[in-house]
C-alpha cells in the first residue's frame, strides 16, 4: 500500500485513497469513505502505519496487483474506485 511493499509504486497511495475502510484507523475512528485520503497517508503518499500493529487488517492484506493497480497512480485510483463501486460498499 505504501510503496514499500513488494511491487508497489513508491508514493502511489491509491489504495489509501480510493477504497472505503470500515475498520478504525488512528485519526479516523469510524474508518474512511471511498475517495478520502487516509489520515495516516503522508504528503508523499506513504503510510505512517506500515509495519505498525495499529494498521487495519484490510490494509495489511492489500497487495500490489498489476491488474488492479495498472501502470501508474492515476490508473490505480480509477481501477480501485471502479472495484469499490462494483462491490457496492
Amino acid at each position: 500500500m505504501t510503496g514499500t511493499e513488494q511491487g508497489c509504486r513508491p508514493g502511489c497511495g491509491a489504495c489509501c485513497i480510493a477504497p472505503s475502510i470500515s475498520s478504525p484507523i488512528p485519526g479516523m475512528p469510524d474508518g474512511k469513505p471511498a475517495g478520502v485520503r487516509c489520515a495516516q497517508l503522508t504528503e508523499d503518499n506513504l503510510c505512517r502505519l506500515f509495519g505498525d500493529p495499529r494498521r487495519p487488517a484490510v490494509c495489511e492484506r492489500f497487495d500490489f496487483d498489476r491488474e488492479l493497480c495498472g501502470d501508474h497512480r492515476e490508473q490505480a485510483l480509477t481501477l480501485i474506485a471502479a472495484l469499490e463501486t462494483a462491490s457496492g460498499t
